[in-house]
């Protein structure tokens, strides 16, 4: 998505998809007391950040990584489901071998439908405003990794420290 989305999301009450101030809002300035210079002064400074935005979008434009719902299924689900959120074939031959009922799968496949469709929804959404939203959830899971280990250390100190078992970010039968 383009800088230039972002800055019209931010500017759409007060100004034009071109960066023109709307002629609505100069007036209202003018009808409120503003001096007509300092209304072309922050009309023209605005529209020079727009232009700025568009040539940036042009010339360097952000890289757009596309994730999907899929991206942040378990290893476990990804076994299970199919992308779509559809039950695998070969899982739904394995449940029903181990007697997980028709119908329980049929749920199971339903909530990972929806799952997969909010998450398409959502992230649409984001991107009319220009937001990356799998990008944004990719980063967090990544920072989250990054201070695993680090998480891990202070619930080892919580545990020689007799902090109460619920305040642990871990279970500490957990093998980790």
């Amino acid at each position: 998505m383009s800088r230039i989305k972002r800055w019209i999301n931010m500017h759409k009450d007060e100004f034009n998809a071109d960066g023109t101030l709307k002629d609505e809002v100069r007036q209202q300035k003018l009808s409120l007391g503003a001096h007509p210079e300092a209304v072309d002064d922050y009309a023209r400074r605005v529209k020079e950040e727009y232009d700025e935005w568009k040539h940036l979008d042009e010339t360097d434009p952000e890289p757009w990584p596309i994730y999907t719902a899929y991206d942040f299924f378990s290893e476990q689900e990804k076994r299970e489901f199919n992308p779509d959120g559809s039950l695998r074939p070969e899982y739904v031959e394995y449940a029903q071998k181990i007697g997980i009922s028709e119908s329980a799968l049929e749920q199971l496949e339903w909530r990972k439908k929806i799952e997969v469709d909010d998450y398409n929804k959502v992230s649409a959404k984001y991107a009319e405003k220009g937001i990356n939203f799998g990008a944004w959830q990719m980063r967090g899971r990544i920072e989250d990794s990054r201070t695993y280990g680090q998480r891990r250390q202070e619930m080892e100190q919580d545990l020689r420290n007799f902090e109460p078992e619920d305040s642990l970010p871990f279970d500490k039968d957990t093998s980790y």
